[in-house]
């Protein structure tokens, strides 16, 4: 058994008594061999630590931390994507944000069933009706309301105690296929017989607001997605090839997108939007303009995603790819994209939320989405007179939606480029 060196002492990550170390580069080097072999003994020269030992203390609890920063609880090597998700944790108002968009979009998911009445649903009698009110005790019960004038012959909605009607969860409704694939006619809530219950009012038409809203957030929110999924692609795919072959292939690609930034996007909109004809059916409108708005998108996109691959192109990994003679379609795909996807992940979530402002100002205009079909723009615009916004305020909750939805994807946006950015570990 070889004889331990007095000119050296050996430390582990369990040793009370640890030394100061006066070289930063040993230092290092021996936070870095405990972070990599945790318990492992590591032997550095020893100074004397009856001098300061409460730099001793200082140093070593350093040097420990330093080991085990890149380590969970349990001692195992965390991924990039858990120290990322670990990281975006701390941030509370982009959990608060994640959380709020998966309850949105679950809700949307679900429309169908959560509405109690289709989207076109019409009752005459009821233009412009206000919110119920709901008694919760000793069960979840409303008033119907009677209709009367007053001395301008406008409606006035008055509710009727004498007739109260309970709340039924999981009533018979308006048929439905839930997806597009199961029949049935189960909505969570409703009331019995014949009688119509809106718990955030009615529009001009009479048709329920908050079926309408459940109907609109499938539109409003899935044009972001599916925008951003398209640009996405068509930008990686785009600047990835641009930036690998370079020369005149970069020239002619960059030349094209510079001329696609250079019309101003939301009257480009404008006038292909007003291209389309009056009688299209609304499924189609709704395609169109996902797909415009991928194509205003994406130039952008590839002129980025440009630059980044061209400082890819050269290293080591992509060099060995193309001596093992891998085609140069599989060197982008699957060695130069991938180390582009923390920019795309963050550029994706901050601009989905201009899609879905696209959509809605077009929509508004009566240029996207058209009545009967539900979008938060088409519904904004019952609300852009005065006598709207002064008596009827539950008109501008499709704008409340939008401005709460583009705030928490801003506020992830934020979140998930702190969180993926290496340089702030």
């Amino acid at each position: 058994m070889p004889t331990p060196d007095p000119s050296k002492k050996t430390i582990s990550s369990s040793d009370s008594a640890l030394e100061p170390l006066d070289d930063p580069q040993l230092e290092d080097a021996v936070g870095e061999e405990i972070s990599a072999s945790p318990g492992r003994l590591v032997a550095v020269p020893a100074v004397d630590t009856a001098a300061t030992p409460s730099k001793t203390d200082q140093r070593a609890d350093r040097m420990l931390l330093t080991g085990r920063a890149a380590r969970g609880l349990s001692g195992n090597v965390l991924t990039p994507t858990q120290l990322a998700w670990r990281k975006l944790k701390k941030n509370k108002l982009a959990v608060i944000s994640l959380v709020v968009l998966i309850v949105m979009y679950t809700t949307a998911l679900f429309a169908q069933f959560l509405a109690p009445y289709s989207y076109d649903s019409q009752d005459m009698t009821a233009s412009f009706r206000p919110p119920v009110a709901v008694h919760w005790m000793p069960w979840p019960t409303v008033y119907p309301q009677k209709i009367s004038f007053d001395q301008y012959h406008d409606i006035i909605y008055t509710d009727d105690p004498t007739r109260p009607q309970r709340i039924q969860l999981f009533a018979h409704g308006t048929p439905y296929r839930f997806w597009g694939v199961i029949p049935t006619d189960i909505h969570l809530f409703g009331l019995s017989g014949n009688e119509r219950v809106y718990l955030l009012g009615t529009d001009q038409f009479g048709r329920d607001y908050l079926s309408r809203l459940l109907f609109a957030s499938q539109i409003s929110l899935s044009v972001g997605l599916i925008g951003i999924s398209i640009t996405l692609a068509l930008g990686l795919l785009v600047g990835g090839i641009s930036g690998f072959y370079g020369g005149i292939v970069d020239d002619a690609i960059m030349r094209a997108c510079e001329v696609i930034m250079s019309v101003p996007d939301f009257y480009l909109l404008l006038a292909l939007a007003a291209m389309l004809p009056p009688t299209m059916s609304p499924v189609v409108v709704y395609i169109l303009i996902i797909a415009i708005l991928s194509v205003i998108g994406f130039a952008g996109m590839a002129r980025i995603i440009r630059g980044m691959v061209l400082s890819v192109r050269e290293r080591e990994y992509v060099e060995a790819a193309r001596a093992l003679g891998v085609s140069d379609l599989k060197i982008i795909i699957r060695h130069i994209i991938p180390s582009t996807y923390t920019f795309a992940i963050v550029s994706a979530t901050l601009s989905i939320p201009g899609y879905i402002l696209a959509e809605a100002g077009l929509s508004f205009l009566g240029l996207g989405i058209r009545d009967p079909m539900a979008s938060w723009g088409n519904m904004l615009s019952a609300a852009e007179d005065l006598n709207s916004l002064e008596q009827r305020l539950w008109l501008l909750i499709p704008g409340l939606l939008i401005f709460i939805t583009t705030l928490t994807f801003n506020f992830l946006g934020d979140g998930l480029r702190d969180a993926l950015d290496p340089k702030s570990r």
